[in-house]
């Protein structure tokens, strides 16, 4: 079927859903919050490829009309332009935007558009002798992890990153999937090569035996999520899949979202690690079926992942009423998909293979239901939303470049005026 033109009104809805966010997340709710702009402990979190569409989506399966996310409760709003060095960015450059402040090449880790090494902010925090996490469903040396904690000039060298996490920034807590890379080829490690639910996945290290590496440097390794529990404070070296924590394929072909450690106890266990430091911490959670399901233009379960993501965010949220010294961010580094939300309607169909309309959703509370669309399977150059509370957090408003974040937190520390 011939894909129709509709794009002033998936325009209209995007800025209908942007004008919510920012109505009801920022300004006229900041006039009452009094928080210092002085943040003892960061954690960031990242929904990767999730828009503004996508977050509404999210609210109306999740919480209704007039519900409010976890991640949309918040006092503070802002919108990030997500451009790289090009129109449409990458999650590489994009985060490395975040993370180190400068505006890069797509598929740059760490690096600016010379392929210089740029110091983020989990590097900085480090320095401050604050501990520091970072927490996925996907493989944790993909690129929204790598760029706050390696330099490399391409997203793929994965094992390099591993091996920068344990060697150069000494990442306190690290916890996702990704085995395959930590182990070279032809030793499985935990998990078995070419497992029927992705023959393709397989050891491919590239820089020795790092988990072994990590072991020797005081790192527990767990695998499970009966073993996280359990692991003492101190450095944790979690891997609970072969790649990301879930299985990304067209829609009925075995897609599914299944990890195996919930987001939320992840998030659980590393603040709970990290938070005995006195000095603080800084921690990035990342949700990636956000945006892989969205490739796959399977609406059904990016926003089973984004409900994922804003458990998540509680658990976060339960800290920092407990510690308000804590700044809590939620943002995207992209849009993915050209997500659209659209009534019903038996006369307004288009796309075909996977762009097909997806839903009918629920309407959590109500009788009505929604359509979600797609003008593609790749990224966008869409602006995001980003929230924030806590410490700091009242300067997160108004529409930035995405290196903006990385200034801003540095301000919240009290290094940049």
């Amino acid at each position: 079927m011939i894909r129709k033109k509709r794009s002033i009104v998936q325009a209209a809805l995007c800025l209908t859903a942007a004008a919510s966010l920012v109505i009801s997340g920022g300004i006229v709710q900041a006039k009452g919050n009094t928080a210092s702009t002085k943040a003892k402990n960061v954690i960031l979190f990242v929904g990767d490829g999730m828009g503004a569409a996508q977050r509404d989506a999210i609210r109306l399966n999740t919480v209704g009309l007039n519900g409010n996310l976890q991640m949309d409760d918040m006092p503070y709003s802002a919108f990030l332009r997500t451009h790289s060095t090009t129109a449409v960015t990458d999650s590489a450059a994009a985060g490395t935007a975040i993370a180190s402040g400068v505006k890069t090449y797509n598929g740059a880790v760490g690096v600016d558009a010379n392929k210089k090494p740029v110091k983020t902010l989990l590097e900085v925090a480090k320095g401050l002798g604050k501990s520091t996490g970072l927490v996925t469903t996907s493989q944790i040396t993909d690129a929204t992890p790598a760029v706050f904690g390696s330099h490399v000039e391409d997203r793929s060298q994965q094992s390099k990153i591993a091996k920068q996490y344990l060697d150069n920034s000494k990442v306190d807590v690290l916890l996702g999937g990704g085995e395959d890379f930590w182990y070279p080829a032809g030793n499985p490690g935990k998990f078995e090569d070419h497992p029927a639910e992705d023959p393709t996945e397989e050891s491919k290290g590239t820089e020795g035996n790092l988990v072994d590496h990590a072991k020797k440097l005081g790192y527990q390794y767990v695998t499970s999520k009966e073993e996280l529990q359990k692991a003492k404070n101190g450095k944790i070296l979690g891997l609970f899949a072969n790649e990301e924590m879930f299985q990304q394929k067209p829609e009925g072909e075995g897609d599914v979202y299944n990890p195996v450690v919930p987001l939320k106890d992840m998030t659980q266990k590393a603040l709970d690690t990290l938070s005995t430091n006195k000095k603080g911490f800084f921690l990035m959670v990342e949700e990636e079926g956000t945006d892989e399901m969205a490739h796959e233009n399977n609406a059904k379960l990016t926003i089973k992942a984004g409900q994922e993501l804003d458990k998540a965010v509680g658990v976060a949220k339960e800290f920092a009423k407990k510690h308000p010294d804590t700044l809590v961010l939620v943002l995207a580094d992209h849009e993915t998909g050209g997500f659209a939300l659209e009534g019903v309607d038996d006369k307004d169909e288009s796309g075909d293979g996977i762009s097909k309309e997806d839903g009918p959703f629920s309407i959590y509370g109500s009788k009505e239901q929604f359509y979600v669309d797609w003008t593609t399977s790749g990224h966008t150059g869409v602006d995001i939303p980003l929230t924030a509370m806590g410490s700091g957090a009242e300067l997160f408003t108004g529409v930035h470049e995405n290196t903006y974040v990385h200034d801003a937190i540095l301000k919240a520390w009290g290094l940049m005026k």
